[in-house]
């Protein structure tokens, strides 16, 4: 993944879940797909698409954690612009050992194709 000159790479504030009710409203409502190591939950949302991360302590000690945190953020912030369509993201992590950041973009990015496709209604039939 090369960064394209001219789009902005952020990781603001209002590009993530932070609450409690927020992560509980897209376990319930939403579509879950398993991805290697990645379970991500998605809704469909009506503002940017956002990125809540639940990395248990069963994942390995705080470094790993973090490790393994860093790099979600990371591929997150990189892909932002290219994911489909614009959904509330969750992402829960299952233990491994941690990945290099190239798999992690792929990860995130097939499981975002993914869950796009199942919420997008298949076409109509047209009818001549």
């Amino acid at each position: 993944m090369r960064e394209q000159p001219g789009r902005r790479y952020l990781f603001p504030r209002h590009r993530r879940l932070l609450r409690s009710s927020q992560f509980e409203r897209i376990y319930g409502q939403g579509h879950a797909i398993r991805r290697g190591p990645l379970l991500v939950h998605a809704l469909p949302s009506e503002c940017e698409t956002r990125i809540g991360l639940s990395v248990s302590r069963k994942v390995g000690n705080a470094v790993i954690r973090n490790r393994i945190k860093r790099r979600l953020r990371d591929a997150f912030r990189r892909l932002q612009h290219d994911l489909p369509g614009r959904y509330d993201l969750v992402v829960t992590v299952r233990r491994h050992d941690p990945l290099s950041q190239t798999e992690y973009d792929r990860l995130l990015q097939n499981a975002a194709d993914a869950l796009h496709t199942r919420w997008t209604p298949p076409d109509q039939p047209t009818r001549d």
